[in-house]
């Protein structure tokens, strides 16, 4: 593993209690995440390529209980161990496991989904074509991705340090065009896309990008 990779992981790791606590009810203060989230869903039950589907970069799990009532059967991934063992312990009815998104433990097109919600963001430019065939590679034709980001210009900046917990690691404020580049390049479409305004202590406005795999 990397330095840049460690570095990430120890520091998500040390965020891992603040996140659950933070974040465990967000989902419900964020209509326009629900939103998008729901088209997702939708679509991916209306394709009938079953109810399989990954949470890639799945933190503390928060999103999985969501994914279920609207019909899909979510297993998350994370780099972190603290993550997984908080996702374990928090939501014990799911399936949680520790693995890199550049790495998916998935069969080739064995999903009918995947959900990447704010985890892209850390990947280096050089990384972004391999994790977005990847991600490819585990969709069946017809599989829907849906991504969340922080919308920006696509330059690193150091992230961390507003939590006081002495971390910091490289995180990327994404270009909508250059999100909506990398899917086509790794041979999906668009079908929806999308931001807000940062809101309340965010510090960019917020990305949505969904895409069926060819």
């Amino acid at each position: 593993m990397d330095a840049k990779t460690e570095e990430l992981r120890a520091a998500h790791d040390v965020l891992a209690e603040l996140y659950a606590g933070r974040l465990a009810d967000a989902l419900d203060r964020m209509p326009a995440d629900r939103a998008v989230l729901g088209m997702f869903c939708d679509l991916t039950l209306a394709a009938d390529l079953g109810t399989s589907v990954a949470d890639i970069g799945c933190g503390t799990g928060r999103l999985e209980p969501y994914l279920a009532t609207r019909g899909l059967s979510p297993r998350g991934i994370d780099l972190s161990p603290e993550m997984i063992r908080l996702a374990r312990r928090d939501h014990p009815g799911f399936d949680f496991d520790i693995a890199d998104l550049r790495e998916l433990p998935f069969e080739d097109g064995s999903l009918a989904g995947a959900v990447c919600w704010y985890s892209l963001m850390y990947l280096a430019p050089s990384d972004r074509p391999a994790a977005f065939a990847e991600i490819a590679r585990v969709l069946k034709p017809g599989g829907y991705l849906v991504t969340a980001f922080k919308a920006g210009d696509s330059t690193v900046r150091r992230g961390g340090r507003s939590a006081g917990l002495d971390v910091e690691f490289d995180v990327y404020w994404l270009s909508p065009d250059e999100m909506d580049r990398r899917v086509a390049d790794a041979g999906f479409a668009t079908v929806f896309w999308g931001g807000r305004p940062a809101e309340g202590q965010e510090g960019s406005p917020q990305g949505y990008l969904l895409a069926q795999r060819s």
